[in-house]
């Protein structure tokens, strides 16, 4: 299953790290100096819920921000008691 947020869409991008060195031209020096470029991912980060989707709950991956924003709805809490059984004579 891919890292993808169910309501908001938001994935995996990719990016860049940059390795700097030398003192910056504010604080007296002649600048900084890129040095080198390496690729990284910006991974959002994705949980798995229960939610309710189509009057049904299921198990889904959102964002967080998705849950902070309250757009998923969760399902009620099953109460389950085993059934009584009836004492024979």
């Amino acid at each position: 299953m891919s890292r993808k947020c169910y309501f908001t869409g938001k994935k995996t991008t990719a990016g860049r790290s940059y390795a700097r060195r030398g003192k910056a031209k504010y604080l007296g020096g002649v600048g900084r100096k890129i040095t080198g470029k390496t690729k990284r991912k910006f991974k959002p980060n994705i949980q798995k819920v229960r939610a309710m989707v189509d009057g049904k709950p299921v198990r889904i991956q959102v964002s967080a921000k998705s849950i902070r924003n309250g757009l998923i709805v969760k399902p009620p809490k099953r109460i389950w008691k085993p059934p009584e059984q009836e004492e024979s004579e």
